[in-house]
């Protein structure tokens, strides 16, 4: 059996300057620099590790995902404070805020500047 002491979730991005300003200003997170990228320390002990990588390639799937009370709430908030939501046609097709609603939990998706793909999603489906 594994033996572990935490556990964190890490990323990488292209432009470390800038990823520290979105995370830092657009979603309010709690950024510490260190000499080896940003350390995102989340309400209910999750830890997050974001690197810089000269040739990131973003992944094409959600890297990580924030449970909400409100997806509505949550993209009005952060769509004033400048994210873009993601629209999406077919199964996961999403409304004009950038919402799924009918296919599973309410979630919307967004990318950070390197084009890594988060969701805002509602917490009663957790």
């Amino acid at each position: 059996m594994l033996t572990y002491n935490n556990v964190f979730s890490s990323w990488s991005v292209n432009d470390l300057a800038r990823a520290k300003t979105f995370y830092e200003q657009t979603l309010g997170l709690p950024v510490k620099e260190t000499p080896e990228g940003l350390s995102i320390n989340l309400v209910g002990g999750q830890n997050i590790f974001i690197y810089p990588k000269p040739n990131h390639e973003p992944a094409t799937f959600t890297v990580f995902n924030f449970a909400v009370a409100d997806v509505d709430n949550a993209v009005d908030t952060l769509t004033a404070a400048g994210v873009r939501f993601l629209q999406y046609e077919g199964e996961i097709k999403t409304d004009k805020k950038g919402i799924m609603r009918n296919n599973g939990p309410v979630i919307a998706w967004f990318t950070d500047p390197a084009g890594n793909i988060f969701s805002v999603v509602e917490s009663p489906f957790f």
